[in-house]
Order: structure tokens, then C-alpha cells, then sequence
């Protein structure tokens, strides 16, 4: 387990990496579904704040065994193996997402992420035993050390009282994040541009998935309930709009090119936290329009509107921001996205008509982008896909 190179051409995802992500879904799953149940029951305080918290533990996880795997994926035996015990430690978790949610026990989710961090913890300590420049042994060896300290953190942060859980996760929180900032400070791991834009790409659809599901579910409690059809069929061809301009938006930019160094990764791979969180979360809203209109929700038509556009907005502006605003040329193309987020808040207070409202905003979005650039001189189907000039790598 030696770093791979950089550069190494025609990178791509392995199956276990796939494999790995498909896990994921029943813990994003289940993190949705309470979050389902907290708008709808009128607790939206509640079950935002359970959703981030689980939702951080998910996408950290995640965003650490990619990295890892980016750099020091040999897929001998022993490194499958590990990644299967990480794969376990996600069903851990995704197991205790309900205890998490409803009685604040984050017992069992601490364990499932304690196993997958173990085992990340295992895999740094081969890679520093294998490698053989001393500066990535020295990185290998400050992952791994960070890595234990924290997890002491969290540990100790079980054994307290519940109310500990307020002011103990933000710390810690920020001291996960920290790890790969101090660990590389000396030298850089050797992640590859390719790669981990492509793997953050299906993980988003993954993300989008849950979405597409959510509104699969209206469809057919739309046909299941013919007293409801015409509120029904209208939020979910919304939904799916939104869904799909989302999908278009992200992956009109080629954003490896942009990743030319570890500061710029790093600022792009932790503000997927709320690119991949609303993502997941605008499927989670739909199903709330949906009980909303059946009756089944205990909210204003206002507040299940926001439980849609709220995401969907986050998702275009965390996207531009991030990711497309560097491919972007001329002050038309700049502001659309960031305009189309403001324009999808709006659409909040439409009441009934919010949702389809908003999947409409967003496919004009879409369609103002494709017009835009062929304007430019730019293929039909991007936005644009040429890149501004970057800095060269730190």
C-alpha cells in the first residue's frame, strides 16, 4: 500500500467504491424518513438539527474513505476486507439513525461510526508502514493519530449526560474536519482530480436518488388516492424538475480541472456537506408536500412548500458557489444560478402551487443556461464548460 499517483490516467471508480456508496442509501434513507416525520408532525427544529447532526456523521465517513481510497486503494485482500468492516460500521449507524431522532440516543450510531473510523484508523497505519517516502509516512501517521484522539472525544462525549450533546458536538465536530488540514501540512496525499470529482459525481446522484424515490412515492399515492390526484401529480412532476435540473446543473461542469490543489479540494469537498445534505433533504420534502396535501401533515401549506424549496435553494446556490461559478463567464451567466435560488424561495409562498412552481423555475434555469452558452459558442448541452485559469497547485 504505496500512494498512487496523481496523474495516473484513466482513474475511474472501483466496484467496491460503488458498493461502498450504495450502503450509504439506507442511512440517508432512514435519516430522511425521521426528518419526514418531524416537518410533518410541526417539530422542525427538532428534525433539522437530528438530520444535520446524523447527516455530518454520514458524509464525514464518507468523504474520508474516498479521499483514503483516492490516494492508497491497492485492492489487495486485506484492504477489501477493511472496507467491509467499514461498510458494516454504515449499517451500524443507519441503524441507530432512529434512536438518534426520537429519543436522542446516539448510542448505537456512535458505534457504527466508531467501527468505520477503526477501520480507516487501520488502513492509515498499513499505508504508513508501506510507504516509502518518509514525509507520507509522517501525513499516514498524523491521520491516524487524529483520527483515535477524536474518537476518544466522541467516546467521552457518549458517557455524559444528553444535555453535554449541545455544546460537545460542535468541537468535535470541527476537530474531525481539522484531521486532514493539520495531517497534510507537511505533504499533500496523492488524490487524484479525476477520480474524486467523479466519485463526489455519483455520490450526488445517489443523494438525487433519494429524491427520485420521494417522488416515485407521490406518483403512486397519487393513483392510490383518485380524491387527491390533481394535488398529487402536480408535486410530483415538480419534484421531478427540480430533481433533474439538479442533476443537469451539477454535472454541466467538468470540475476536476478546478482541482489543482489541496486548498481548493479541501473548500470544494467539505461544501458538499450541504450540496449532498439538501440534495437527499429536497427528497425528504416532497414526501412532506405529499402528506401535506392528503391531509396526513399537521403544518401550513407554507411550511411543507419550504420543506421543498428551502433544499432545492440551498442545492443551486452550495452548487454554484462551489462548483459551477468557475466555469462561468459574463455576468449573465454568473448571476443565473444565484438569481434561480432566489426565485425558488420565492416560490415558497405560492401555497399549493409552490412545488410545481418551483420545478418549473428550475427547468427554465436549465434551459437559460443551454441558451446562454450556445450564445457563447459553447456545446448545447453545458453550461459552460470551460474553465476559468486556477492557481497553481500549493
Amino acid at each position: 500500500m504505496t500512494s498512487r499517483s496523481s496523474t495516473e490516467p484513466h482513474r475511474a471508480s472501483t466496484p467496491l467504491e460503488l458498493f461502498f456508496d450504495l450502503t450509504f442509501v439506507v442511512a440517508v434513507a432512514q435519516a430522511g424518513s425521521r426528518l419526514v416525520h418531524s416537518l410533518a408532525e410541526g417539530h422542525p427544529g427538532h428534525g433539522i438539527t437530528g438530520y444535520l447532526l446524523v447527516f455530518f456523521a454520514i458524509w464525514w465517513a464518507w468523504v474520508n474513505f474516498t479521499w483514503f481510497a483516492s490516494a492508497y486503494d491497492c485492492d489487495d485482500p486485506l484492504y477489501r476486507v477493511a472496507t467491509l468492516v467499514q461498510i458494516t460500521g454504515v449499517l451500524v449507524l443507519a441503524a441507530g439513525v432512529p434512536r438518534a431522532f426520537e429519543n436522542s440516543d446516539y448510542t448505537v450510531a456512535i458505534v457504527g461510526y466508531l467501527i468505520m473510523r477503526l477501520a480507516l484508523t487501520f488502513q492509515w497505519l498499513r499505508a504508513a508502514h508501506d510507504e516509502t517516502d518518509p514525509a507520507a509516512r509522517r501525513t499516514a501517521l498524523r491521520y491516524a493519530a487524529g483520527v483515535v484522539l477524536v474518537q476518544i472525544g466522541w467516546v467521552v462525549l457518549l458517557l455524559l449526560p444528553d444535555a453535554a450533546w449541545n455544546w460537545g458536538f460542535p468541537p468535535l465536530a470541527i476537530a474531525e474536519m481539522a484531521v486532514p488540514a493539520i495531517a497534510e501540512r507537511g505533504r499533500s496525499t496523492s488524490w487524484h482530480p479525476h477520480h474524486i470529482a467523479e466519485r463526489y459525481g455519483l455520490f450526488t446522484i445517489i443523494m438525487l436518488g433519494e429524491s427520485v424515490s420521494a417522488a416515485t412515492v407521490a406518483i403512486q399515492t397519487a393513483l392510490d388516492d383518485q380524491a387527491a390526484l390533481d394535488e398529487l401529480l402536480p408535486i410530483a412532476a415538480g419534484g421531478l424538475l427540480i430533481v433533474f435540473a439538479a442533476y443537469w446543473i451539477y454535472f454541466a461542469a467538468p470540475i476536476h480541472e478546478y482541482l489543482q490543489s489541496s486548498r481548493q479540494a479541501f473548500l470544494w469537498g467539505y461544501g458538499h456537506y450541504v450540496i449532498f445534505g439538501s440534495a437527499a433533504a429536497i427528497g425528504a420534502g416532497l414526501e412532506v408536500a405529499v402528506e401535506q396535501a392528503v391531509g396526513e401533515a399537521h403544518i401550513s401549506d407554507v411550511a411543507a412548500a419550504a420543506s421543498v424549496t428551502v433544499p432545492a435553494g440551498l442545492f443551486l446556490v452550495t452548487t454554484w458557489a462551489l462548483h459551477a461559478r468557475h466555469h462561468k463567464r459574463g455576468a449573465a451567466q454568473q448571476i443565473l444560478l444565484p438569481s434561480a435560488a432566489v426565485l425558488v424561495l420565492a416560490c415558497t409562498f405560492l401555497g399549493e402551487a409552490a412545488v410545481p412552481a418551483a420545478g418549473a423555475v428550475a427547468a427554465l434555469t436549465v434551459a437559460a443556461g443551454v441558451v446562454l452558452s450556445a450564445r457563447q459558442g459553447e456545446g448545447a448541452g453545458d453550461v459552460d464548460p470551460r474553465p476559468e485559469p486556477v492557481p497553481e497547485a500549493d
